[in-house]
């Protein structure tokens, strides 16, 4: 039998995502991103200084599978009045779907 206690429910969405990012920045980025919800790549860089554009290479958009976790990144909804999607950056959103 295990030592390792389960996460408490509201910190497993931070976990699933932890399992798909990689790196010295994980833990800092995971924290931004459930402190302020959602965050472009222009704010994390802000917030953090030393971070710049190689860490997200192959995260710029879509669905990402690790195992059992998925990942979506964003280009957003729109960020003018014309209801089209040109050149929005992409966001990195938490959200925790559970069954009731």
């Amino acid at each position: 039998m295990s030592n390792m206690k389960a996460p408490l429910p509201q910190c497993a969405a931070m976990v699933r995502v932890q399992n798909i990012l990689s790196g010295k920045w994980k833990i800092t980025i995971l924290w931004y991103i459930a402190e302020y919800e959602v965050q472009r790549f222009g704010e994390l860089r802000r917030r953090l200084g030393d971070i710049n554009q190689g860490l997200f290479p192959k995260f710029d958009a879509g669905l990402y599978t690790d195992g059992s976790t998925d990942m979506v990144v964003s280009r957003g909804i729109g960020n003018s009045i014309i209801p089209f999607r040109f050149n929005n950056r992409p966001e990195i959103v938490l959200v925790e779907l559970c069954a009731e």
